[in-house]
């Protein structure tokens, strides 16, 4: 699969956190609607849930910006002050350039939400001073945030089922129609500013993943001493007409992405037999050192 990289720049809040699992959902109505449900059901989502997908979409993450991994504070390396280990655990984001430094001083070297220019995590409400002719904010004493923000979304794509040039009129498509909750009243709009080919990095003498998404790792063989995580409860709902009535119109570290697919055949949805989610999760490579956090 083809590692990419797209860049988005918000134009308006956004009501829902911009997560790869969310996003894959609705680019899937996007070509639904864009080029028909055949498209998307035969060729696109076949083979989905037996570890073939066709697109795996990441987080949202502040432009040059990694997440921090979820691991227990004795990964990090000791800091002498107690005073600043509580401001030390505020620091989320680790710049893509860091990513060779030994992981132990991996926080040292992270941001903050906003030193990482993380806006995307504002939940401000625009209705009062939303322009309804442009569907943008407004400069000056209105309400414009997220200025001179960008966001990456890291992701892998099956280029023989979907074209580059295909999964960007996608992502425009999502970003002028708005992504998630309140897109009706001009939430979640942003423009794509570059789709291009981008090689994960990876820390040298990997022997673990560092995941850019939810996923579903259950089953896949991956040591449970060593995995850590934030757990996450998705609580599932369709989009664009769907959300209407019936009848109202590994051991190998060179992978793409980990996780599985997970539905179909009625397992997620009674509405919609066919429905899937995104189970997978693009990865990065990071050295885990032996022996800490047994």
């Amino acid at each position: 699969m083809t590692p990419l990289k797209a860049t988005l720049a918000p134009r308006t809040a956004f009501a829902t956190p911009l997560m790869g699992d969310t996003l894959f959902g609705q680019l899937c109505w996007a070509i639904r609607h864009g080029w028909g449900e055949t498209r998307l059901t035969e060729l696109l989502l076949d083979g989905f849930t037996a570890g073939r997908p066709f697109l795996v979409v990441s987080d949202a993450f502040p432009a040059g910006y990694l997440p921090m991994p979820a691991l227990p504070s004795r990964y990090w390396r000791e800091e002498a002050d107690p005073s600043r280990r509580k401001a030390l655990k505020r620091r989320v984001w680790l710049a893509e350039k860091e990513l060779a430094q030994p992981l132990g001083d991996w926080q040292r070297l992270a941001k903050t939400s906003e030193e990482g220019g993380a806006a995307a995590e504002s939940r401000a409400q625009p209705r009062n001073s939303l322009n309804r002719l442009t569907l943008a904010t407004g400069k000056g004493a209105g309400f414009a945030p997220y200025t001179g923000a960008r966001l990456d979304i890291h992701l892998r794509l099956d280029e023989a089922r979907l074209s580059q040039a295909d999964l960007g009129q996608a992502l425009d498509a999502v970003g002028v129609t708005g992504f998630g909750k309140d897109a009706n009243v001009g939430l979640g709009k942003f423009t794509l500013e570059g789709l291009q080919t981008h090689i994960p990095p990876h820390q040298p003498d990997a022997n673990a993943w560092l995941t850019l998404a939810l996923c579903a790792p259950q089953g896949l063989g991956l040591d449970a001493q060593r995995s850590y995580y934030r757990p996450f409860t998705r609580y599932g709902r369709h989009g664009a007409e769907a959300v209407l009535p019936p009848g109202s119109s590994g051991s190998e570290m060179d992978v793409p992405f980990i996780g599985q697919g997970l539905g179909g055949e009625g397992q997620l949805s009674k509405v919609l037999r066919r429905t899937v989610h995104q189970g997978y999760a693009p990865v990065v490579g990071i050295h885990l050192p032996q022996g800490e956090g047994q």
